[in-house]
């Protein structure tokens, strides 16, 4: 079988996307690892498919699986790069566009033909529906000995604020907080670099995938910590490895986040 696709990136952070509108694709059929793998195969973060809602008023559903093949619940660079993939492939005419995840359902609003705004939605604190085994929420916990904001942006976030990241070894640290007893699902792990109350540096090591040069809803987290416990202001520029993300966000409201989304090139891999 030979499957068609398309690799886009934001900020660094690489996708494949799948047309799956005639339901001729099963993810079942394929080995995701595999063609993750950069040395062995396309190389990716994550997979990317859109396919067809079943819902009123909704434009698209949009399923994520990350490079180990676990599918998961929301991707803020992917979405960015679905919106503009669903637009240029006149797959719709629509500038704004309402798309159901896994989490629930996204509003994507194309700026200009590589730039795409999307309403994140309203950040999850609850414990239970991170998910996290905390017995009451709090604005921070500490796990390891290491004090940290948790939350959900549709994926569970640990962010953890750091005096300096560029030469900081987040690997053993974000993997201890994955692989302890308080995230059932695991968790991705920010490390925060305040630099001043519009601006601040991020790193984030995924779940299932490692470090990636840039994470929407980590940059959306990092900042929502940021401003719940009055260290930001509403209006951010997250700087990530791959590139700048604007994130825009007030105490009780929803989260809306800015920034770019490119095609790289085309592709068909047998399978």
């Amino acid at each position: 079988m030979r499957l068609n696709f398309t690799k886009m990136q934001g900020l660094g952070n690489d996708f494949i996307v799948i047309n799956n509108l005639n339901d001729m694709f099963n993810q079942n059929l394929i080995n995701i690892p595999k063609l993750a793998n950069r040395h062995t195969g396309i190389g990716f973060d994550q997979l990317l498919i859109v396919e067809n809602s079943s819902k009123e008023d909704i434009d698209f559903r949009y399923r994520i699986f990350n490079a180990d093949g676990k599918e998961v619940q929301q991707c803020g660079n992917g979405a960015r790069c679905f919106a503009l993939y669903v637009f240029e492939k006149k797959l719709t005419s629509k500038r704004k566009l309402n798309v159901e995840t896994l989490n629930g359902v996204i509003e994507l609003n194309i700026i200009d033909d590589s730039s795409v705004t999307v309403n994140m939605g309203e950040p999850e604190f609850t414990p239970s529906k991170i998910p996290a085994n905390f017995d009451n929420q709090h604005k921070k916990y500490s796990i390891n000995d290491i004090e940290m904001g948790v939350l959900s942006m549709g994926n569970p976030h640990a962010v953890i604020h750091v005096n300096e990241i560029e030469n900081l070894e987040i690997d053993k640290t974000a993997k201890g907080i994955q692989n302890s007893d308080f995230f059932p699902e695991s968790v991705n792990v920010g490390f925060m670099q305040i630099n001043s109350p519009s601006n601040i540096s991020l790193r984030v090591f995924e779940r299932g995938v490692g470090e990636t040069q840039a994470c929407g809803t980590g940059a959306c987290a990092a900042v929502v910590f940021g401003v719940e416990n009055d260290l930001l202001e509403n209006t951010v520029c997250v700087s990530l490895p791959g590139g700048d993300l604007n994130i825009n966000y007030k105490k009780g409201s929803e989260v809306f986040m800015t920034g770019p989304a490119e095609f790289v090139f085309e592709g068909t891999v047998e399978i």
